[in-house]
């Protein structure tokens, strides 16, 4: 890929036509929130009824920015503008339109409503065509998997993924067939085109430290490596009031020693997060000393190597939490996830249009999984964060601000107007 220097095209915008243009962005994001499957909240899960329903009103919205748009056999929505010459190379700007139970209005459609507003404002002004996807699903809840539809554009579906089903026994097969999609084509439909030299996830940061920073904008570096464990500490169950302290085999005591070394551990190093999520009490009755508790464990770092080290003296601390009461424990690996750097060629590109554009954006890692993880490997990629007023996402209240939305929408701009392809 070709290094990145700005080009000529349509001037810049004034500060209050972008600002009319970043509310739009904010709007049809509401607009979007109310297409749910919940009456009362905004639920939209993966093929669901709510799914369809907001596949034409974004159908609507990429035909008036002049992309042309189509479903793929993932459920993900496509909008792609050509140029002149079929072939030319492509740039794709992505993000995801499901969302947990009771969401707010931003996590993902943010993403997807800014690139179209972005290639509406670009008015076909670029050497490269420019594809918009909205990703039919990332979020994993209805089959308990996500990244599906980034999956399925990068050749990752497995016969496994599609057997895997939901609480009502549908499969993920069967519920593509019933949204009249064609699973035996997805390698077919779904495929990123060969032409695709560069992708950007536009995103809410999900978080707090923009915020604290006063800062509007992230330039994500990498997502971070994550690895989850169950472990299982098993004392002996007593009578509460019968066994003296001394004599007792307590496994929440151990657990909860344990819990606050892992606090402590992770409070000590910048990047690193641990966190003790759940923990279950057995026989859990009041008057009688525990005698298993099975806790889960998630450590999350930017290098890998880092996070297999946090890893290996956590689960030593337990041991030693264990051993100080005559306690056993053992740890089961659940799942793990390497850190994913994003391209450093397009990353230093996001840098300099935010600063074409007039603004400062942090460098950063993400905390957490985004579809840009699974695009990386696979194309050069990079992300753009936005800052979540007071750190809130995954919520009802979940919000953004009108100036932080017209300074990214200016960046990605500046990104666009300055990308060179590559040369052929």
């Amino acid at each position: 890929m070709g290094r990145s220097k700005p080009r000529c095209g349509a001037p810049k915008m004034s500060s209050s036509a972008l600002g009319h243009h970043a509310q739009n962005i904010i709007d049809r994001c509401r607009q979007l929130a109310r297409i749910t499957d919940v009456p009362g909240e905004t639920t939209r899960l993966f093929l669901s009824p709510a799914t369809s329903e907001a596949h034409t009103l974004l159908l609507q919205w990429m035909r008036q920015a002049g992309l042309e748009g189509r479903i793929d056999d993932a459920g993900n929505l496509r909008g792609v503008r050509l140029t002149a010459d079929s072939s030319a190379p492509r740039v794709v700007l992505f993000s995801h339109i499901d969302t947990v139970p009771n969401a707010g209005a931003f996590d993902g459609p943010l993403g997807v409503m800014l690139a179209i507003e972005a290639i509406e404002l670009l008015n076909g002004q670029s050497p490269f065509a420019v594809e918009v996807i909205a990703f039919s699903e990332e979020e994993g809840i209805r089959f308990g998997f996500p990244f599906f539809g980034s999956m399925a554009a990068t050749g990752q579906v497995v016969p496994a993924t599609l057997e895997r089903r939901d609480s009502q026994g549908i499969s993920v097969e069967e519920a593509l067939y019933g949204f009249g999609l064609r699973p035996q084509n997805l390698a077919k439909s779904c495929a990123l085109a060969a032409e695709t030299f560069a992708a950007l996830e536009v995103h809410i940061e999900q978080g707090p430290v923009l915020e604290a920073e006063n800062l509007s904008l992230g330039v994500v570096e990498a997502i971070v490596g994550q690895s989850r464990f169950e472990l299982t500490f098993t004392g002996q169950a007593n009578h509460a009031g019968t066994t003296p302290m001394r004599l007792r085999h307590d496994a929440l005591a151990a657990a909860a020693q344990w819990v606050t070394e892992v606090e402590r551990y992770a409070a000590n190093y910048e990047q690193l997060v641990a966190t003790v999520g759940q923990l279950e009490v057995s026989p859990g009755a009041v008057n009688v000393v525990p005698g298993t508790v099975r806790a889960t464990l998630d450590v999350r770092h930017p290098k890998d190597e880092s996070r297999h080290t946090a890893v290996a003296n956590l689960l030593t601390k337990a041991e030693l939490a264990a051993a100080q009461r005559g306690v056993w424990v053992s740890a089961k690996a659940m799942s793990k996830q390497a850190a994913v750097s994003m391209n450093r060629e397009l990353t230093d590109a996001l840098q300099q249009a935010a600063a074409r554009a007039g603004h400062k954006a942090r460098a950063m890692f993400s905390g957490a999984g985004h579809d840009a993880m699974i695009l990386a490997p696979h194309v050069p990629t990079t992300m753009l964060f936005v800052r979540s007023p007071g750190g809130l996402s995954h919520h009802p209240d979940e919000t953004v601000r009108v100036d932080d939305i017209e300074t990214a929408l200016g960046t990605v701009l500046e990104f666009l107007r300055g990308l060179r392809p590559p040369d052929r």
